[in-house]
């Protein structure tokens, strides 16, 4: 799958906080503590990117984080509030599943996932992370499984079929007198 990677002019970007961890380390005259910060940036309308900033202070940290998402936009299809299909994928140990929900459903999703997800503008969705919990291994499942995502357009221009093909899986018979019943 290719990326679709989206130049950041004329957006208009939100950015989440996905996770703040502080370090510590200790030297001779004390204590010296660094901050690195994941974040997550969007439009709302099918446009999201993630980045982590590192620095001495918290907010340092959080604006490199966004300025690194902000250079790391994707541009994701679609479907109404909810993603057009299905997708499961594995990231190092951590699985997740998205599943499209029905309008009204929400956002059945927690921590990095909803983050990811409210950004980009999805509404209407059913996710479940299996395994590791760490946001970094989130967020970057979250976007690999995102990055699955096709619209219908798309595959039937990839398989060289017709759009009705890909939505009703039209069975032709091979004999012009075979059915499509099944003998």
């Amino acid at each position: 799958m290719a990326k679709r990677v989206v130049t950041r002019d004329a957006l208009t970007l939100e950015d989440r906080l996905v996770w703040l961890n502080r370090t510590t380390k200790v030297v001779k005259g004390g204590r010296r503590f660094g901050f690195a910060a994941l974040v997550v940036v969007g439009d709302r309308k099918g446009v999201v990117g993630f980045g982590l900033g590192k620095a001495a202070e918290a907010n340092i940290a959080i604006n490199k984080g966004i300025e690194a998402a902000k250079k790391n936009l994707y541009r994701v299809p679609l479907r109404g509030t909810t993603l057009p299909h299905m997708v499961t994928v594995k990231y190092e140990s951590t699985r997740l599943v998205l599943r499209p929900a029905a309008p009204g459903t929400g956002l059945i999703a927690g921590g990095a996932v909803r983050a990811v997800l409210e950004v980009l503008g999805v509404q209407d969705v059913l996710a479940k992370v299996i395994g590791s919990s760490n946001p970094h291994n989130v967020v970057r499942a979250t976007f690999k499984a995102l990055m699955q995502v096709e619209d219908a357009a798309s595959v039937a221009q990839r398989r060289g079929i017709s759009l009705q093909k890909v939505f009703h899986g039209v069975y032709e018979p091979i004999n012009p007198g075979e059915s499509n019943a099944a003998s």
